[in-house]
């Protein structure tokens, strides 16, 4: 049994729409930029306010759910496995990290906009493809 754990938790809102498409075998993947705050206090006692912006990707059914229900602004709960990749560009080798989303939690009021699904609406990608497990009935 591995003592290592990959895991992250993050609350905070979409700062664009969701990107979405189709992978070459058919899965859908979803992409989106989640700003995160971190408020503290200087060493003169100011509190500064700073953003973190975590990339997040969804696959499969998680993905089709998130690019339906999500949108600008989005308050959600995020849960997945932190993941780096190692790229080219212009002859430089590049590294990209970003999050792949296991676990959403849709965290808006119900009033906050009419496409949005019930407020704390869990959606959980499954270890079985082509499945999701929901927590919550969810209106489809």
């Amino acid at each position: 049994m591995s003592r290592d754990l990959n895991q992250c938790n993050f609350i905070g809102r979409l700062g664009n729409d969701p990107e979405s498409r189709d992978l070459p075998g058919g899965e859908s993947v979803c992409n989106i930029s989640l700003a995160v705050g971190d408020d503290y206090k200087n060493k003169d006692g100011q509190k500064v306010e700073q953003t973190e912006w975590v990339r997040v990707s969804a696959f499969g059914k998680l993905a089709e759910i998130m690019q339906q229900y999500l949108k600008k602004g989005s308050k959600v709960y995020i849960s997945g496995k932190m993941k780096t990749r190692k790229y080219e560009k212009d002859g430089q080798t590049m590294y990209s990290t970003d999050i792949k989303a296991s676990e959403m939690i849709m965290l808006d009021s119900k009033g906050d906009s009419s496409n949005v699904a019930p407020s704390s609406t869990a959606v959980t990608e499954s270890r079985a493809p082509a499945e999701s497990t929901f927590e919550d009935d969810i209106p489809f």
